[in-house]
């Protein structure tokens, strides 16, 4: 009999549908492989579903705030029992694109100028310190959101009503927008797993164009890029992941314009759903959905 793994999906964030669906197909994949498992809700009932069911691991399924930013790892951590993808302090840095960014820069990685707005200037004002910290187009996104929820690239003229959608988030990344190519890689454990190249039909790689297919994003893989721009690209990937103490899976997200890679950021639990990037470039590797998952339970631990 093959271990028991208890699947936690769904949550409260602004990625509950995504993380529902990630933890279907990986809990489909698992039971159609000999496992038992279990799938539950990060509520009132996950210790007593712990408790009974007794897993040998715990499979994160969860997207988003409380699932990728440390909140959730710290239940997980006093439970006590080896759970999948990145422990706390790094969940923490990676969700926060402040953190990450600042991490980023200190180790000569090139990432997109920013500054962090709090909602404290005139219209007129912001656009006058983004002219001369930045320049437009600019990119506008939360601070700790995945799948790039509420992100907008905006201009002066449609700044002022791209913020009202953000108000609630008290302080935002204002960010340089790089144009060029979509392009982003994976790691599993320390192994560098391979890239993708995406041509969204839309501005940018936006949460539509993440999961609904109708979007009709084009994926490029093999990523065509000289070899050794190639390599550079893949050893920037891994040097991040273990800049920030990642384990198990990431994903990170550039720019590539004018032969140089524009770090966004690193994504320390990425999807596994139909349409998510690192099944597919697992696949093209030849680790098939299964070995994926299994090589995610494989580098499951507590206290890190």
């Amino acid at each position: 009999m093959k271990k028991k793994i208890l699947i936690i999906s769904g949550g409260i964030s602004k990625e509950r549908v995504i993380s529902l669906e990630t933890g279907k197909q990986v809990a489909k994949e698992l039971k159609k492989n000999g496992y038992k498992v279990k799938i539950c809700e990060p509520d009132q009932n996950l210790l007593a579903s712990t408790k009974n069911f007794k897993p040998k691991v715990i499979f994160n399924a969860l997207h988003g705030q409380f699932g990728e930013d440390g909140y959730i790892q710290s239940i997980l951590e006093s439970i006590g029992i080896p759970y999948t993808h990145s422990g706390v302090i790094s969940s923490a840095k990676a969700m926060d694109k402040e953190i990450s960014k600042k991490i980023f820069i200190k180790n000569n990685i090139l990432t997109p100028k920013y500054f962090i707005y709090h909602f404290d200037k005139t219209n007129n004002e912001l656009i006058n310190i983004i002219k001369k910290r930045i320049s437009f187009p600019v990119v506008i996104k939360p601070i700790n959101e995945g799948s790039s929820v509420n992100v907008f690239i905006c201009t002066k003229n449609n700044l002022k009503n791209k913020l009202k959608v953000l108000k609630s988030y008290k302080k935002i990344m204002i960010e340089q927008f790089i144009p060029g190519r979509e392009i982003q890689s994976a790691i599993i454990g320390k192994k560098k797993l391979g890239a993708i190249e995406l041509k969204p039909k839309r501005k940018f790689y936006d949460y539509e164009a993440k999961y609904n297919i109708n979007a009709k994003t084009k994926h490029i893989i093999p990523v065509d890029l000289p070899k050794k721009k190639y390599e550079d690209l893949m050893n920037i990937t891994l040097k991040t992941h273990k800049l920030l103490g990642c384990r198990g899976v990431t994903r990170s997200d550039f720019k590539y314009y004018k032969g140089r890679f524009y770090l966004l950021e690193i994504n320390s639990q990425p999807g596994m759903t139909k349409l998510s990037l690192v099944p597919e470039i697992s696949a093209y590797t030849g680790i098939n959905f299964i070995n994926l998952i299994e090589l995610v339970l494989k580098d499951a631990s507590i206290n890190k």
